[in-house]
């Protein structure tokens, strides 16, 4: 009997092993939570913020392996020194050798901005910052403002602002290393750390060669009226950038030896390549029609073009304007909507540089879009100053699509308005030329200003689009 219960009491866990065992999913562990911890400082030597510092290595210890990431990028040492100092790493442990003679009774400080972050997830430790000074105390001022592109309003995140505390003339900035410099951020913004008191001369730029020094007026480049005084309180200064490329010359053609020129081999007739601006055999009633030469034009002959309508009936009240360049004609005429037109060319009507001529008489027929393609726009602005002779521009594709300078009324009105999606910006036209002017700092001339008014202005085809927009 006892044998009975013993096989029977064996027989009922083994098959509720079986079950529980049969049925049970098998899960792999998950390893724990994703690490989101940045690397942590356990140990610095010197100390952080060390005074009567006298070394010439820094060593500092972190609480994970590393990995260290374009610091030659990231890193701002201040004061910039003559001699960026090396900086290496192995598993958690950052060294950093100053090549630099240091100054006396100087603060230092280097920041690392988005370069050292730990070696498993790559979670970045921002803007870690080591200072010390060779003399008593930390200096612990700050200076900050903005850097916005002149011309835009926005923001360049590549710009660095730069600080001289000694001027000898204008041209220092394009001769000596400041004693201090910063990165931007994406919203343009900048602030110095661990400053000395004192009056500073201060600029904003493009740096190019990696030097921190104005070696062109095609540099883009900021400067302020006035120096400005580093103190307990201060006021934040905004920087309006801008890059002078009217006078940017070409480079020199290189030449050669003048050599007997071979006798051309005869070939077939050389083709003039004409292009143009039609989209689907349409024009935009707001366009011109222009012709468009890859090779520019030798010669153009007016009297071997036939601009005609529908029925091919010449057309009188119109003319041709030619670019400099001679590789643009434009026929600008005052456009029917919804009409056919035709013109017929000669093959004696133009020839490039090249030798390239029709190779028969050719017609290009086309037709205007109807109103309906286009929608009415009416914006009325509040609070525009007409005194600064303000000129609203329409952007697309960081292009300026059309440009209207306001005369003694705050609105602007077409009837005619291209639909799509558009930016606003107001500039101040200090010289009524009409258009953006650049800079001049060795003339002390700060650039013209560009406001951003409205980011998105939609523009919907055949609808009365009316908007009130305040200041």
């Amino acid at each position: 009997m006892k044998r009975l219960l013993f096989f029977f009491f064996t027989i009922l866990i083994l098959s509720k092993i079986f079950v529980i065992t049969g049925c049970a999913n098998i899960i792999p562990p998950t390893g724990g939570p994703r690490d989101t911890v940045a690397p942590v400082l356990v140990k610095a030597e010197p100390d952080n913020y060390s005074v009567h510092f006298n070394k010439d290595h820094i060593v500092l210890t972190f609480d994970e392996y590393l990995d260290l990431k374009d610091v030659r990028e990231n890193l701002v040492v201040s004061p910039y020194p003559k001699s960026d100092p090396t900086v290496d790493f192995k598993l958690k442990t950052i060294t950093i050798k100053l090549k630099d003679t240091l100054q006396p009774n100087t603060t230092y400080s280097l920041n690392f901005g988005k370069s050292i972050r730990d070696n498993n997830e790559g979670n970045v430790l921002k803007n870690f910052t080591y200072v010390f000074s060779t003399g008593s105390y930390i200096d612990s001022l700050q200076y900050s403002g903005k850097v916005i592109m002149a011309s835009s309003g926005k923001a360049d995140s590549a710009l660095v602002v730069i600080l001289h505390k000694k001027m000898e003339d204008d041209s220092t900035v394009a001769k000596k290393r400041p004693r201090y410099f910063t990165h931007v951020d994406t919203a343009g913004n900048f602030t110095f750390h661990y400053l000395e008191p004192g009056t500073y001369s201060i600029f904003a730029m493009k740096d190019e060669g990696g030097q921190k020094k104005y070696t062109s007026r095609s540099q883009i480049f900021a400067f302020a009226d006035s120096p400005i005084v580093v103190g307990e309180t201060y006021k934040p200064i905004t920087l309006y950038a801008f890059a002078d490329t009217t006078g940017t010359a070409k480079p020199p053609r290189k030449t050669t030896s003048a050599k007997k020129p071979a006798p051309k081999k005869e070939g077939p007739e050389k083709r003039l390549i004409v292009q143009i601006n039609l989209n689907n055999g349409q024009l935009s009633l707001l366009d011109s029609l222009r012709l468009q030469f890859p090779v520019p034009v030798k010669f153009f002959d007016s009297t071997q073009v036939r601009f005609t309508d529908e029925k091919f009936n010449d057309i009188k009240q119109f003319h041709y304007i030619q670019d400099t360049n001679r590789k643009k004609i434009t026929l600008v005429y005052n456009w029917t909507p919804d009409t056919k037109y035709h013109l017929i060319a000669t093959k004696e009507f133009a020839e490039d540089t090249a030798g390239g001529k029709l190779l028969k008489i050719d017609t290009v027929s086309f037709q205007t879009k109807k109103e309906s393609d286009y929608g009415s726009l009416r914006l009325r602005f509040s609070n525009l100053d007409l005194t600064k002779n303000p000129v609203l521009e329409f952007i697309q594709a960081d292009m300026i699509k059309l440009s209207y300078p306001f005369g003694s009324s705050h609105t602007f009105y077409k009837k005619i308005f291209e639909p799509g999606e558009y930016e606003l910006r107001i500039l101040y036209d200090d010289n009524k030329n009409g258009v953006w002017d650049p800079g001049d700092y060795y003339s002390h001339r700060q650039p013209e200003k560009v406001v951003p008014v409205r980011k998105k202005l939609t523009v919907k085809s055949n609808w009365d689009n009316e908007i009130d927009i305040s200041l």
